[in-house]
């Protein structure tokens, strides 16, 4: 790649790299936008009579794709998880659960309802199931009984 020279884009690079590790699991917090503006910041400032290599901007371009693709799988994937656990928990209706309750207390009784509750702060949800006045979470429960 060509050297970028010590604009108003070099500081740029240095918050967005400050606190990561040297080893390659550091580039795993870059995002597409992120690796978008080093891209830019690196054409507009590259030598003109030096100009980047064709095929490493067509490698660079194959990386954007790469972490879309990525970003796009583990949305799919948090998805898919998050549908599974709703299912899961519609098949304990009835059934008799033991476990914590999110007040710590322990639970033990026939789950009458389930509810998912989403959280604005971080953009989460979370499947509760209800055992008369206790609810927990489903990753609380500790045992399952038929009947």
């Amino acid at each position: 790649m060509s050297q970028i020279s010590q604009t108003g884009t070099a500081s740029f690079t240095a918050q967005e790299t400050a606190g990561q590790t040297g080893t390659n699991d550091s580039f795993s917090s870059v995002d597409t936008d992120s690796f978008m503006k080093l891209l830019i910041s690196e054409l507009q400032n590259q030598d003109p009579l030096n100009p980047t290599d064709n095929a490493e901007m067509i490698q660079q371009i194959s990386q954007i794709r790469e972490i879309g693709a990525t970003d796009q799988l583990t949305q799919t994937l948090s998805n898919l998880s998050n549908s599974q656990e709703l299912v899961t928990a519609s098949g304990l209706i009835g059934r008799t659960v033991q476990g914590l309750a999110d007040d710590a207390s322990p639970v033990d009784g026939v789950v009458d309802r389930i509810t998912v509750e989403t959280s604005d702060d971080n953009n989460s949800r979370s499947v509760k199931v209800h055992v008369g006045e206790k609810t927990m979470e489903i990753k609380n429960i500790r045992e399952i009984q038929t009947g």
